[in-house]
This record gives structure tokens, C-alpha cells and sequence, in this order.
């Protein structure tokens, strides 16, 4: 049984076609620049072929992709119909989808109420799965996965911002929470390793993106990320969470429009507007290493945040047993983990050897919390949740 998992952007379409009976990625890829022109590059395990091709729409760029899995030297599959699924990411799920769900028209209706809640992403998604089914054929079930749907758990006392209750009603403004499946994954890993499933945990994904999420025995109770995936801990070029004032300040001070003053917190900020040199964690840390104070204080602030955010989850859950670290910056940066757990001995945490790659514990033998790193795979949780959903 082979998945086909798309995670679709605006101009972009980036791929796995997976073999559910061991797991194993067959293809991956990515399609960039579509309605600009097209760029194709598609790897499997004997290789890599990189090309221009003419994507007008996201229906042209499914078309080649199709191309690309079937025939030449990088093919996987004789044709189309080894494809027993397709799993499309879906950023936004609203208050709706609290799982994953099989797609239908009335369903995508059902998605399109929230596009203003994530207007760069859900209209991107839908647009995508519309392309794709019109590509394969209609008995070929598609399956939407929602990065939202994990915290449908948090309660209301989480989720609802003090503002007038009316905005909720009215809007449905509350808090969402966003990366919901690299926080299942990772979370289910790490009770499988506990063996405790009533644990307490705090799964930390940190990349250019990042959120911070409470889990108590599996369920989502709290998270960094609110209404929008600009809230919470600072990241690359977000600002994370400020003083709402500032954007009132600052619009008077400087004379901005709000759709300015949402570019800056959104990508003029974070690690590059407090190191006023770039977004990328390993040039901060270079840079840090060579004295550039602005590089460190980024650092400093970085790791601050994450202590503060694991010690306030800990006190919300009245206890912790776990601390996971996981994407682009949680797996490869272990400064990060170091620096995280600086200073919360207290609360059980002490660290070990910390000069291992792929999964490994990082906390010390005898550490009463544990601490791991966990390299997440979304793609493979949504080829998953397709299968189950799909009933295959």
C-alpha cells in the first residue's frame, strides 16, 4: 500500500509517496515557483533529477509530479493506480475538525469557513487538494490532516483570550495552537519510551517556526501558539509574543499601516530584528562564538523563553515527567538543549551526554524528568491518519 503525502503552499508543492507496509519513503520532492514558471526536484534512493517544467496552476505541477513518480530513471511506480491514498497537511481546522477527516466537497466547504483565520495557508491547501482531484481519479480517497486538530483538547481556560467574549462568539478568536502533528508525533514516541501513558510532558519544536505544548496523559492541554502561528516563543523573523501596545505605538510613532506592522512581527523580527543579522539559528550561533553581542542576546533570549514556558506548563499540569525536543533546531542544535535546561535542576531535570545524532536521551541516568530528542516526521503521522481514516 503506498501514500502519497502533499504539503501544499501558495506556489509550492513539496511531496512523499510512502510504502505503508514497512514505512519507507519511496520519492520525495518538492514543486516550487508555480504560476512563475516551475522547478521540479524529485529524490529516491537511487538518485535526484532537478529540472525546470511549466506549472501554470497546481494542477500542472500535480500532473508532472505524476510524471515524475512513473516514468524515467527516478521512477517508483508503474502508474497511478499503486497510489492507494493521498494526505494533504491542512494548516487550519478551526474549532470544526478536531481529527483528521476524508475529503468531500461539503468537507471542504466545512475548511473554507476558516480561510480567513489562516488566509496564507488554507486558501493554498484547498486550492492544492481541488487540483489533485481532479488529477486522480475519484475512487482514490484523500484524506485532510489538520496541524490544529491535536489541541481541540485544550480547555477553555486555555484557550480563551481575555478580550470581550463577544469576539469569540462573533470571530471565533481563541487560541488554536499550530505544528499539531509534529507535537502527536514526537508525544506519542515519547510515552512509548516512558511506558507511562498518564506522564506529563512538554514537547518543544523549535525551527524557524516554533511552539511550545503541555501534554498530560496524551492530550494537548496548552500551547504557545494561539490565534495565529505568531504568538508564543520567539522564532527565525516572528516576534512571539509582545505587549499588544506596541503595535498601537508603533503605528502612531512610525506612521505604519497594520499591514506593515504585521510584516514586521512576522518577518522582520525574532532572531534577525533582535540580532539585526539573520534568522538562521546556525549563523547566530557563529556569530555569538566570534562576540557579536546582539547574536548572543538573540540566544539569550531564546533559551529564556523556553525555560520560562517549560516551568509555566510544568506548574499548569502540577508536575513533569518528560522534555522533548524535536524539528530543524530541537534535533541538530544541541546548544539549545543545553541552554533550555539551564537552571531547572529544581524541577528533576539534569542532562547527560549531549554528542549523539538522530534519537537519543539527553538527561543524565537518575534525572527524575527526561529529557529526549525526537526527530519528528509529519509526513509519515499524516500517511498514517490517512490510512486509518481511509480505512485501508
Amino acid at each position: 500500500m503506498k501514500i502519497l503525502v502533499i504539503n501544499a503552499g501558495s506556489s509550492s508543492l513539496k511531496y512523499q509517496l510512502i510504502d505503508m507496509t514497512g514505512e519507507n519513503v519511496l520519492a520525495k520532492g518538492l514543486c516550487e515557483r508555480i504560476g512563475i514558471g516551475g522547478k521540479i526536484i524529485h529524490k529516491t534512493d537511487s538518485g535526484k533529477v532537478e529540472y525546470e517544467a511549466d506549472f501554470p496552476t497546481h494542477q500542472q505541477a500535480f500532473e508532472e509530479l505524476v510524471r515524475v513518480l512513473t516514468t524515467g530513471e527516478q521512477a517508483v511506480i508503474k502508474d497511478m493506480s499503486e497510489i492507494s491514498a493521498v494526505g494533504h497537511r491542512v494548516v487550519q481546522g478551526g474549532d470544526k475538525f478536531a481529527e483528521s477527516a476524508l475529503i468531500s466537497q461539503e468537507m471542504l466547504e466545512g475548511v473554507e469557513a476558516f480561510n480567513d483565520l489562516a488566509p496564507l495557508h488554507n486558501p493554498a491547501n484547498i486550492m492544492a487538494i481541488r487540483a489533485c482531484m481532479k488529477v486522480f481519479d475519484r475512487s482514490v480517497p484523500q484524506v485532510a490532516v489538520f496541524d490544529t486538530a491535536f489541541h481541540q483538547s485544550i480547555p477553555e481556560k486555555a484557550f480563551i483570550f481575555p478580550i470581550p467574549y463577544e469576539y469569540y462568539e462573533k470571530h471565533r478568536v481563541r487560541r488554536y495552537g499550530f505544528h499539531g502533528t509534529s507535537h502527536r508525533f514526537v508525544s506519542a514516541r515519547m510515552y512509548e519510551l516512558l511506558g507511562n501513558p498518564r506522564a506529563k510532558i512538554i514537547t518543544c519544536h523549535l525551527g524557524n517556526g516554533s511552539s511550545i505544548t503541555a501534554i498530560d496523559a496524551g492530550k494537548s492541554v496548552d500551547t504557545t501558539m494561539g490565534f495565529t502561528p505568531l504568538d508564543g516563543i520567539m522564532m527565525g523573523t516572528r516576534s512571539g509574543s509582545i505587549d499588544p501596545s506596541i503595535v498601537t505605538f508603533l503605528q502612531e510613532k512610525e506612521g505604519l499601516s497594520a499591514k506593515e506592522i504585521d510584516s514586521i512581527l512576522n518577518k522582520k523580527s525574532g532572531n534577525l530584528g533582535v540580532s539585526g543579522l539573520t534568522s538562521d539559528q546556525r549563523d547566530l550561533n557563529a556569530a555569538a562564538k566570534e562576540g557579536n553581542r546582539r547574536a548572543a542576546l538573540a540566544l539569550e533570549i531564546q533559551a529564556y523563553q523556553l525555560r520560562k514556558y517549560i516551568g509555566g506548563f510544568a506548574a499548569a499540569m502540577g508536575g513533569l515527567d518528560g522534555i522533548v525536543f524535536t524539528g530543524g533546531i530541537g534535533e541538530n542544535d544541541r546548544q539549545v538543549v543545553e541552554r533550555s535546561c539551564v537552571n531547572l535542576e529544581f524541577m528533576g531535570v539534569s542532562l547527560g551526554n549531549l554528542g549523539q545524532k538522530g534519537e537519543f536521551e539527553a538527561s543524565a541516568p537518575g534525572s527524575r524528568v527526561k529529557v529526549w530528542v525526537i526527530p519528528t516526521d509529519e509526513e509519515l503521522l499524516i500517511a498514517r491518519d490517512t490510512k486509518e481514516v481511509a480505512r485501508l
